[in-house]
């Protein structure tokens, strides 16, 4: 799933390439991806794209007045095509889910691969109309996000350190990936309770949300949209490397499995040597 700092790159890839060009068309080739009708997307086409913004990981693009917000899902992918093929794509081949034309000749595809349709396209006056955005808690990578903010985020709060940094709602735009990434640079357990942090423990976790994400964000940037997914995937230390040697300590990298996800950790650096109970595992072990 493309996170905060793919969405960012893909954020200033748009920029440079639709701010101040016109919409010629866009075409939705499966119509499931569509999440509003009124105004319908035909509404956004004739229109000068005059802004790209990243609102968590949704991706704002305005034209005169007019949003079109997409979120990526699990799948989703945006592909820049200068020029965009000639004639018109059959719906039902292939993964491409809705097409962007601009007045150039160029524009972009959503694709989305697998069965599972997640992707989403909305047409809005007004991005906080949409339910996912308007719940978004704040951005982690913004001036005033700071320490003390932080905290306040975590007073209270009785889920752990994983869930905790997943929540949309609570930081937006941290997703499965950067959750482990951020928790190894802490070494901090993700079974770990968020409520149970000490005040030096707020601290370093707070450094290693922001580090992370800035470090990958400078990764990124000025990448080409089809480059970002082999950027993040050598970029990561721990997470999706099962079996690999942590890159602090050397110890395996272990895995908790869930029914629709994994998370990644290193033992040594996180757990005091111990191996969280993967309850999956554990079921076929008995």
């Amino acid at each position: 799933m493309p996170e905060l700092p793919e969405v960012e790159a893909l954020r200033d890839f748009l920029a440079d390439h639709l701010v101040g060009r016109r919409v010629v068309r866009v075409l939705p080739v499966a119509i499931s991806v569509l999440k509003t009708y009124d105004p319908p997307v035909t509404a956004f086409e004739g229109r000068e794209v005059t802004a790209v913004r990243r609102r968590g990981k949704f991706l704002d693009i305005e034209a005169d007045g007019l949003h079109l917000v997409t979120h990526l899902a699990r799948a989703g992918w945006l592909q820049w095509r200068d020029p965009l093929p000639d004639g018109p794509p059959k719906p039902g081949k292939g993964p491409l889910a809705l097409r962007v034309a601009l007045e150039s000749g160029e524009g972009f595809d959503l694709t989305e691969a697998g069965t599972q349709k997640r992707l989403a396209v909305h047409v809005v006056r007004d991005p906080e109309e949409i339910p996912g955005v308007a719940r978004l808690g704040p951005d982690p990578l913004a001036a005033d996000f700071d320490e003390a903010r932080f905290a306040r985020l975590l007073e209270g709060e009785r889920r752990r350190l994983k869930g905790a940094l997943r929540d949309q709602s609570l930081i937006a735009g941290v997703g499965n990936a950067y959750s482990d990434e951020i928790l190894h640079a802490a070494r901090m357990s993700p079974f770990k309770l968020a409520s149970s942090l000490t005040p030096e423990e707020t601290g370093r976790l707070y450094e290693a949300l922001r580090g992370t994400l800035s470090e990958a964000v400078d990764r990124s940037h000025g990448l080409a949209a089809g480059r970002l997914k082999r950027e993040k995937k050598t970029g990561l230390r721990v997470h999706g490397r099962t079996g690999e040697p942590c890159p602090v300590c050397g110890d395996a990298i272990r895995e908790v499995s869930f029914s629709d996800s994994s998370l990644q950790y290193c033992p040594t650096c996180q757990t005091g040597g111990r191996p969280l109970a993967d309850r999956r595992l554990s079921r076929l072990l008995k």
